[in-house]
């Protein structure tokens, strides 16, 4: 087994690229290879949607639990599609909340009835 040290020696020794003289870039190449692992995997309409989901500008935070095969799926999720689970969370939460507008009927219900 070779060292982290010992496969960035081996790294930085690499041969040039043919053509421009240049040692090729690590992170380029990873950058690269994640764009076209990316660009083949967005083929669905939500997949798309939760990419270009916006969070940037939620401020509230909130402490949920999950069971280990979830956080499982969802750290798998990352992996994949480069998207962080404070985002899929959030979408996820938003989606359900459009998709199923019942919910929130219940909930105005819920305060109409409560006496303060």
């Amino acid at each position: 087994m070779k060292s982290l040290a010992d496969q960035l020696r081996e790294k930085m020794v690499k041969p040039v690229e043919k053509g421009n003289g240049v040692q090729p870039n690590a992170d380029e190449d990873i950058q690269k290879k994640a764009k076209r692992k990316a660009d083949k995997i967005i083929e669905s309409t939500i997949l798309k949607a939760l990419v270009a989901y916006d969070n940037s500008d939620n401020k509230s935070m909130v402490h949920i639990r999950f069971d280990k095969q979830t956080v499982d799926v969802m750290n798998k999720f990352k992996m994949a599609t480069n998207v962080d689970v404070t985002k899929f969370v959030a979408f996820a939460v938003k989606h359900f909340f459009d998709t199923y507008p019942e919910i929130k009927t219940i909930i105005k219900q819920f305060i109409q009835n409560t006496d303060l």
